[in-house]
């Protein structure tokens, strides 16, 4: 983990590289901001910006909102996307770059973290679904989220505010403020509610061409001035975890390693973390989440985008994907069958890391994506302290 003063140097790169945009924050839905009371009286972690946050409805206590350096929406949100082919994006990615990837029927979205890990939203709809792909680079929680609620269409951008080092977003049509990790309201009008997850698990460029050749992927025209492609968090994921002001987290876990990445699951009231370093040697966990089974691939080549100054250089941590195992009613299960590929014991066939049958009787089907992330241990223990761990076997 850095050094004080390595941290405070990250927050000047953080703060004149992200926050200092002269560009106002795009809206991608018909709704206008609503205009603050001049009266309302706004508790002290809310700074000097107009809010007309409803802050008298609030889930967590107040102390635990700290500023995260830019104001809000100085991390500017990306609200009107614009894609390419697989083939133009080639010359901006190379083959372990790591991507979420949005499947909405049969139209597949792939969203470069080099991009995201500069403006952590992006508002977006495809195959009639509104959602929000986020990224909060200090828990490297990369999760989707469907933007209907309550009769609206939300639309997200970021409020400037972190809550145990997580990304804390809010909504511009109600500006409730939203936890990214859980995807619960925790401050206004929707306190106490929560979103609909969508999968969008993060695999390698070189999947994602293989896998998914006809996905559309994000452009880096975003109407920003960024240097995708660059870390501006260069050797975060291989400290210690969270320290000081900016970094704070709710409680210390000592079951695993502060940045262990662990796939984060949850059923019901039940939540289970299976640490990547033991899914790297098995490759494959068949789990029961709160009586939900699941089972999770782990295949290697996708890289950290949170370790070297070109997210493309950093260390190889893999990728999950993690599917219901249940099959036209039968109850699959599986072995591994070469890197990235799985064979199941019930039919023989072949399947790959999008839980696409390649080979074998069930050739042409496709397993059942569960939502899920790829969370740091720190975080994922802070929000889900009941948490069990997957022991390995």
């Amino acid at each position: 983990m850095p050094t004080s003063s390595i941290r405070s140097a990250l927050f000047v790169t953080l703060a004149l590289t992200m926050a200092c945009s002269s560009e106002p924050p795009e809206v991608s839905g018909q709704q206008a901001r609503p205009q603050a009371t001049s009266n309302r009286d706004m508790p002290a972690f809310a700074g000097s910006e107009p809010w007309t946050t409803d802050f008298s409805k609030m889930t967590v206590p107040a102390k635990e909102i700290a500023s995260g350096g830019p104001p809000r929406d100085g991390i500017p949100a990306i609200d009107n996307p614009k894609f390419i082919t697989i083939r133009q994006a080639e010359r901006d990615l190379d083959d372990r770059d790591p991507l979420a990837v949005v499947r909405i029927g049969d139209e597949v979205r792939a969203y470069p973290l080099n991009i995201l890990i500069w403006h952590e939203i992006v508002n977006d709809e495809f195959g009639g679904v509104p959602v929000s792909v986020t990224f909060c680079p200090l828990c490297n929680t990369t999760l989707a989220f469907d933007r209907r609620f309550d009769g609206k269409v939300l639309d997200f951008g970021t409020t400037g505010r972190l809550r145990h080092s997580d990304l804390v977003m809010y909504d511009r049509q109600t500006e409730t403020w939203w936890q990214q990790a859980t995807g619960e309201g925790i401050i206004g009008e929707y306190a106490g509610e929560r979103l609909t997850f969508i999968s969008a698990p993060v695999m390698s460029w070189k999947d994602v061409k293989e896998l998914e050749p006809n996905a559309a992927v994000l452009s880096r025209d975003t109407g920003h001035n960024r240097d995708y492609g660059r870390n501006p968090y260069a050797g975060y994921d291989t400290g210690r975890g969270p320290i000081g002001r900016f970094f704070e987290f709710g409680r210390k876990d000592d079951r695993l390693n502060a940045m262990e990445r662990v796939v984060a699951l949850e059923s019901g009231d039940e939540f289970l973390a299976v640490p990547f370093g033991r899914l790297a040697d098995k490759k494959i966990a068949d789990v029961d989440v709160g009586g939900v089974e699941m089972v999770v691939f782990w295949a290697p080549g996708t890289a950290s985008a949170l370790d070297e100054s070109q997210i493309s250089d950093g260390r190889d941590v893999g990728s999950s994907a993690v599917f219901n195992p249940e099959l036209n009613g039968r109850r699959l299960t599986f072995e591994e069958a070469g890197e990235g590929l799985f064979l199941d014991d019930q039919t023989g066939s072949l399947w790959n890391m999008s839980g696409v049958a390649t080979e074998g009787e069930l050739a042409g089907q496709r397993l059942e994506p569960v939502p899920h992330g790829n969370h740091f241990w720190f975080a994922w223990g802070t929000f889900r302290p009941e948490t069990e761990i997957w022991n390995g076997r």
